[in-house]
């Protein structure tokens, strides 16, 4: 009598997962990068995945609200974030603060300590976290640093070419606020306002509030003057923050979709 071969058992195969189906924080696409001149040495634009967002704006703008607004909102929808701004460099930050204080720099020593603070958060903090595919808010970029320089006498030629170590960001959004709202928000946040801020080494004025409205009149212009070259959005800053933030979480929203700035 024939025996027949058992039955080999089957097993019964588990079904492959679908990756298209998995859930994942959506990055935003990679854009060009590109330095405004010569760069740092050794750093590959092409290699920085991650996205740069500058917020510029004077004292009582309104712009540390509309950072800290944007880094819960980015922060909510996934995307890690890394802050900068000016004066926050390890290397130098405790000296220029403290340098300030005397009231008595001269203004290409005063242009060089901050152009020092930026180079060192721009090579040691954003290049890096760029290449990391952090998205980097910056509390203030060159531009404001360049407008302060020009209202003080400096040449915008020699300026460009300092400055030539940086990143062109994603993105540059401007607050403009006339310089009565800008006294008045100053004055009432810390009840007194600031030497540098007042322009009052440039002896616009004896009165510190008039020399303030006069200063911050000439910072507008030199940053209308740099629009014209760097192409950053002027947004009106005399409004609400809750109509400010709508509209630069609009902007911002569609530079993550298509990576540019309209």
């Amino acid at each position: 009598m024939s025996r027949t071969a058992p039955k080999s058992k089957r097993t019964r195969s588990k079904p492959r997962r679908d990756a298209s189906k998995e859930v994942s924080v959506p990055l935003p696409p990679p854009t060009p990068k590109r330095f405004y001149g010569h760069g740092i040495p050794g750093v590959d634009p092409a290699s920085l995945a991650g996205k740069l967002i500058v917020v510029e704006g004077a004292d009582g703008s309104g712009r540390s609200t509309q950072i800290a607004r944007l880094v819960s909102w980015l922060e909510g929808e996934g995307h890690p974030i890394v802050q900068v701004g000016l004066k926050r460099s390890t290397l130098v930050s405790p000296e220029l603060e403290q340098a300030k204080k005397g009231n008595i720099l001269s203004r290409t020593t005063l242009s060089l300590f901050y152009a020092t603070d930026f180079a060192d958060q721009l090579e040691n903090v954003i290049l890096p976290a760029l290449k990391a595919g952090f998205m980097v808010l910056a509390d203030r970029y060159i531009y404001t640093l360049m407008a302060r320089d020009l209202v003080r006498g400096m040449d915008l030629k020699w300026l460009k070419n300092l400055y030539g170590i940086a990143l062109e960001p994603d993105a540059v959004f401007y607050l403009q606020v006339s310089p009565e709202i800008l006294v008045q928000r100053n004055f009432m946040k810390n009840q007194a306002l600031d030497y540098w801020e007042s322009g009052m080494d440039l002896g616009l004025s004896r009165d510190m509030f008039e020399s303030f409205k006069l200063y911050q009149a000439r910072i507008i212009e030199k940053f209308q003057l740099l629009q014209k070259t760097y192409r950053f959005t002027i947004v009106n800053g005399d409004r609400s923050a809750e109509e400010i933030n709508r509209e630069l979480r609009a902007r911002i929203g569609k530079i993550l979709l298509r990576g540019k700035q309209d």
